[in-house]
């Protein structure tokens, strides 16, 4: 590892300074079917995420948003859910009141490719339920699949064309005389390789969520959190480099599936799998006081297959921390945090 996340933590000012890390969640808009949530559906979500506590009882924190409220969070990835093309799902006008109702947070995710559309669905209710926004991110993995999928720049923006719809997005923002932060989410290795600078640099952008995931790289569980640890490190690195300011960093994704048969390359899926992650990958970050959005917080079988960095694809339908019936997945219905990477029990593989 080149340099370590403890060391990066003193480079990288986040907006506030909690005693430990924040968990959120990011946050599907359908049933297992792939029809659209409702606002029932989204806090029958809540109430069982706000039981989740990765913090010991010992420990001052439980999931404490970095802002001034004690919030849970989750994060989102459009507010006109276009998956199912057929079936579009309006995010905004269901989960935001659900929000409020059940005291969380939210990062309103608005994708990039649509922007005109999530902006209207998001700006309909964003003065109505403003204290719930947490944030808000233009483009989901944008930059990655425009210069790293092989499809000839069919899918995502470039650097850009990402730029200017962070700038659009702020103007349209302030207009309304809403102020809220905003930024983009994207993987690592954009980050790292200096694809993003362009970003980074833009002074409307105030808050970066970074992707990193050891199963994507192609490594075995027991490699998996040292290749996340030092995947971040780069990215985060580079981020304070060029920056030139203080922008607010979170870990935007990471996870590990658990999908029976299924592997990618060196990465084998299992919920032992899954659960060693959390307690040496997640629970270890969370530790050193970065923030961390777990992809994600139910399953989604109605997905389609996704693609790594390698282009081997794998189902991307078994990545929750519970089933999409909200039944948990770990042992003994263990998510509790040590913040040890050496913590051992029988469930823990390495």
């Amino acid at each position: 590892m080149r340099v370590s996340l403890i060391a990066v933590a003193a480079a990288t000012v986040p907006l506030a300074v909690s005693a430990a890390g924040t968990l959120g969640y990011a946050l599907g808009a359908r049933h297992s079917d792939g029809t659209c949530k409702t606002q029932q559906d989204y806090e029958d979500d809540f109430d069982v995420l706000s039981k989740l506590s990765p913090n010991p009882s010992s420990t001052p924190l439980k999931q404490l948003d970095p802002h001034t409220e004690k919030l849970p969070i989750v994060r989102t990835y459009s507010q006109v859910d276009g998956a199912i093309q057929d079936t579009p799902c309006n995010v905004s006008a269901v989960i935001l009141p659900a929000a409020q109702a059940k005291g969380f947070q939210v990062v309103v995710g608005l994708w990039a490719e649509a922007l005109d559309a999530d902006i209207k669905e998001f700006h309909t209710y964003a003065k109505q339920y403003e204290s719930t926004v947490y944030a808000v991110t233009v483009g989901s993995e944008s930059l990655y699949r425009y210069y790293h999928e092989t499809d000839g720049h069919t899918t995502g923006l470039s650097n850009d064309e990402l730029n200017t719809a962070i700038n659009d997005y702020t103007q349209a923002m302030l207009d309304l005389d809403l102020k809220f932060p905003v930024g983009t989410a994207d993987s690592w290795n954009v980050y790292n390789d200096g694809t993003a600078d362009v970003v980074v640099q833009n002074t409307n952008v105030s808050i970066l969520l970074v992707n990193a995931f050891g199963y994507w790289q192609d490594v075995s569980i027991c490699n998996a959190s040292l290749t996340y640890f030092d995947d971040l490190t780069q990215a985060y690195t580079h981020i304070s480099t060029v920056a030139g300011r203080p922008i607010e960093i979170w870990n935007g994704e990471t996870g590990w599936p658990t999908t029976p048969g299924a592997s990618y390359g060196a990465a084998v899926d299992g919920i032992n799998e899954a659960y060693t992650f959390f307690k040496q990958g997640v629970c270890a970050l969370l530790g050193w006081n970065k923030n961390v959005f777990y992809f994600e917080a139910f399953d989604e079988p109605w997905k389609p297959a996704s693609t790594g960095l390698s282009n081997q694809t794998e189902p991307e339908t078994g990545w929750g921390l519970f089933n999409s019936d909200r039944t948990p997945k770990f042992p003994n219905n263990d998510y509790s945090c040590t913040f040890d990477t050496m913590e051992t029990n029988p469930n823990i593989l390495c």
